[in-house]
């Protein structure tokens, strides 16, 4: 039993289409049709850059389809040019292997790959079928069906040539579309793959693909792609000043990446809920209301984090952000900020002053008044931190200090490292001892 019925429906009401072969829909209605969508293992993690193409499979798996992921071991030691100015660096079999495997375990918590149901998901690996694959072999049983005039006429190729700062393209990776249109050919002969999906940057090498099957084997197949997705103030999705937005949680942490999400404007959380989530029309449609009258809440950010916070993560690991976030606006608690790990803490607090305190002080137990004035210069002089104490105004691990000669000591430190200090309401400071 499907949970959607109409897969294209489904796709065009998120807004994930694009441009799609005519015929596509049409064949879907025809029953279980098998699609595939082809991901780059650059690295042994995704990230959100990779999610609009993940949750197209997903959507497709719910629609009753079955779905293929391809690894791209083969093209990735090549690297593919549409849109880019640059060619990539090549990889070795070893950092595939590895990245096949951390990208395997990521895609299985959006697909189904273990049931015994006819659309389980699949994973292929395009190395596989090219590695005893020769070079003559390949241009004379492929490469003689496609024409360098059809090829040269790809945006992505006419894009790279004519780009101010281009220096041209290599034979490398101008034969990129050839193996990807090689990949459909192999997967409509071996696993009666009849359509593939991508970013619209993907379009000339799907054609090629489809064109391929129709002059090697007579056949027919389709091609759909969705929209690349960018901020609304145009700006470039899933990047922040660290880098890429990654599903590891040693590469982003489950916080951080949950704040990505709870942090989008309001334009981009409308958007995003539809394209990022499972949650029906009416779910949306009911947030959306909720926003409209109360934006200062966010619940269309709100939700939009604690569904792919749950869904990449854990439930447990969306409840921790949830606290973790409280503490850095004032609401949390001393147990809760003990129980937050270190990547964690260094996450909530990145860019707060820190100070080295050595642990044999604190082994001995330090009173306040010389901790903050003396060994972590956060204040100026006694005397003004006397005052802000006598006002109530200093905390130590979220409990207010009631003295200047309280002590402090290891017993105290988060992770056995570290000690928050806060000034007021918004002013942090992190202790670090060693």
């Amino acid at each position: 039993m499907s949970e959607i019925k109409n897969f294209v429906e489904e796709l065009r009401w998120r807004g994930m289409i694009h441009d799609m072969i005519p015929g596509t829909e049409e064949e879907l209605a025809k029953g279980m049709t098998s699609a595939y969508l082809g991901i780059d293992p650059t690295a042994d993690s995704l990230h959100i850059g990779h999610l609009v193409g993940v949750m197209m499979l997903r959507h497709l798996q719910r629609a009753g389809h079955r779905p293929i992921a391809l690894l791209g071991g083969a093209t990735g030691m090549i690297g593919d040019p549409s849109m880019k100015s640059d060619e990539r660096k090549l990889l070795d079999e070893e950092t595939l292997k590895r990245n096949q495997a951390g990208i395997k375990k990521q895609l299985s918590k959006f697909l189904d790959f273990e049931s015994d149901a006819p659309n389980a998901a699949v994973l292929v690996n395009n190395y596989d079928w090219m590695k005893d694959y020769s070079f003559l072999g390949f241009i004379r049983d492929i490469g003689k069906h496609i024409t360098v005039n059809y090829m040269m006429a790809k945006d992505s190729v006419k894009k790279r040539l004519s780009g101010e700062n281009s220096n041209g393209m290599s034979f490398t990776e101008f034969s990129y579309q050839l193996l990807q249109g090689y990949d459909f050919l192999y997967l409509y002969r071996n696993y009666g793959c009849r359509l593939q999906m991508g970013g619209s940057d993907q379009w000339g090498n799907i054609t090629t693909g489809t064109e391929l099957i129709r002059r090697k084997d007579g056949g027919e197949a389709f091609g759909l792609v969705c929209p690349l997705i960018t901020k609304a103030d145009g700006g470039k999705f899933g990047k922040t000043e660290s880098g890429n937005v990654w599903l590891d949680p040693e590469r982003t942490t489950p916080y951080a990446f949950y704040q990505f999400w709870l942090n989008v404007n309001d334009a981009d959380a409308a958007r995003y809920i539809k394209i990022f989530t499972t949650l029906s029309r009416e779910e949306i449609a009911a947030l959306e209301t909720e926003q409209a009258a109360a934006p200062h809440l966010r619940p269309l950010q709100r939700r939009l984090a604690e569904e792919l916070t749950v869904l990449v993560h854990s439930r447990a690991d969306y409840e921790a952000a949830v606290a973790a976030s409280g503490i850095l606006f004032g609401q949390g608690t001393r147990e809760q900020l003990q129980t937050l790990d270190e990547a964690t803490l260094l996450a909530v607090f990145e860019g707060v002053p820190q100070y080295e305190v050595a642990r044999t002080e604190l082994e001995a137990g330090r009173r306040l008044i010389e901790l903050l004035t003396e060994d972590a210069a956060i204040f100026p002089s006694k005397g003004e931190l006397r005052k802000l104490v006598q006002a109530g105004g200093i905390s130590i691990n979220k409990e207010k200090a009631s003295s200047t000669d309280e002590l402090i000591t290891t017993e105290q430190l988060i992770d056995g490292r570290y000690l928050l200090v806060q000034r007021g309401k918004k002013n942090y400071y992190l202790l670090i001892a060693r």
